[in-house]
């Protein structure tokens, strides 16, 4: 039984090797263009270059994003880009629109395409379809169940790519106009401003000024959020489906939620993979995603149409933990630098996320700076060394439970 390869987001260098270093077999990105993730800090020409060649030292794949939706005054700078990355050996472009794709085979003949999510596949036929195009792996809509993407995968031999994790849109997989209307930011051009994610009220036409909480709650409603997408729980299930990838979004996200995400997700798989007869869920895995922020998880469309589940009518993230710093640099003594990304107190508990599952904390007894010089507290961009009494390693990172 094969095993899906775990496919993790890359929004800039930094949240790359973090991927990597939790286990990604495969990481997605986006250049200064074209990849519907304008708000992320995505990469310039050399730094891609750069990604692609960290991430193959590691034996990891790269793919990389131009799933837009150009207008005929982008075509152009569209040819212009696609000739510049056309010499960066990435391993596939993840496309959407039938122009970009015929571009790309115009450009770069050689490189494999994966459809992206925004072509909205929901069948098998429509699958059937982009492989007759010669499309390598198609990203099924998240609107598809179980059920359908076993059927597609009886019908269709190319590679199935499926999200698992993160964020959903309230809109057609992914094809939102909220955003256009309301801030004149193109959400199909990677500007999404997610004002599906904003406080709302109802009002009625004869009542100007008048606001009507759709449920009990006096900051106002939020019927256009989605509960998070999260099928942990079904990996069995996603392996007998014969899925090939299990994508994680979160491009925009940050460090503490690609390390966390990845490393259950890997760890699921691999006992997965070593046990099938044996495998059980591990209620740790659900635990460690409460630990970042989230708001609330569903399995959306996996098990079937969702009937008042999906609704989140609170506009706050939730998130047990606090990410507080990452390890720098581990000397042959065992210190570590730790470069601290909030405030930190003497006295205070940490619990470092190394790539196992096992949780290990440490009290900030003794705060030094990078010089040894005792501190009462570390402020962000600071570093200081510390001396856990147990192993870690550089890219760990450092975290904190809310109080």
């Amino acid at each position: 039984m094969r095993i899906p390869e775990l496919l993790a987001p890359a929004g800039n260098m930094e949240k790359l090797r973090i991927a990597i270093h939790y286990g990604a077999d495969a990481v997605y990105l986006g250049g200064a263009k074209f990849g519907l993730r304008n708000l992320a800090d995505n990469f310039t020409l050399s730094e891609l270059a750069d990604a692609v060649a960290y991430a193959h030292d590691r034996r990891v794949k790269v793919y990389l994003t131009v799933n837009s939706f150009p207008d005929n005054d982008e075509l152009a700078e569209l040819d212009r880009y696609l000739e510049e990355v056309a010499a960066i050996p990435f391993d596939a472009y993840i496309a959407a629109d039938p122009g970009v794709i015929a571009t790309i085979r115009r450009i770069s003949p050689e490189r494999d395409i994966h459809l992206s999510t925004q072509a909205n596949t929901t069948s098998w036929r429509s699958a059937l379809f982009w492989q007759e195009q010669g499309i390598k792996r198609i990203n099924l809509a998240r609107e598809m169940g179980l059920a359908a993407i076993t059927e597609t995968r009886q019908r269709v031999a190319a590679e199935l790519e499926v999200f698992t994790h993160g964020a959903m849109c309230i809109s057609y997989s992914g094809r939102c106009l909220l955003s256009s209307v309301m801030t004149g930011r193109n959400a199909n051009k990677g500007e999404c401003a997610h004002p599906c994610r904003w406080s709302y009220a109802l009002v009625e036409e004869t009542r100007p000024g008048e606001y009507f909480p759709v449920v009990e709650d006096q900051r106002g409603t939020f019927i256009f959020n989605s509960k998070d997408l999260c099928l942990i729980r079904y990996i069995p299930e996603l392996v007998g489906a014969g899925i090939d990838s299990l994508k994680i979004e979160g491009r925009m996200k940050g460090i503490h939620y690609v390390a966390s995400v990845v490393r259950v997700y890997r760890d699921a798989l691999d006992r997965f993979a070593a046990d099938p007869a044996g495998y059980r869920f591990q209620p740790v895995w659900l635990d460690e995603l409460a630990k970042i922020s989230h708001r609330g998880y569903t399995t959306g469309f996996f098990l079937g149409k969702p009937v008042d589940v999906d609704q989140e009518y609170d506009s706050r993230y939730r998130r047990s933990h606090e990410f507080v710093g990452i390890v720098e640099e581990v000397a042959a003594d065992g210190s570590l630098t730790i470069e601290v990304r909030n405030r930190l107190v003497a006295g205070e508990t940490v619990e470092f996320v190394g790539r196992q599952l096992t949780a290990n904390s440490f009290r900030l007894d003794g705060l030094t700076g990078i010089a040894g010089e005792p501190l009462a507290e570390a402020h962000p961009n600071q570093r200081i060394r510390l001396r856990p009494p147990f192993a870690a390693e550089r890219f760990d990172l450092l975290r904190r439970q809310n109080p």
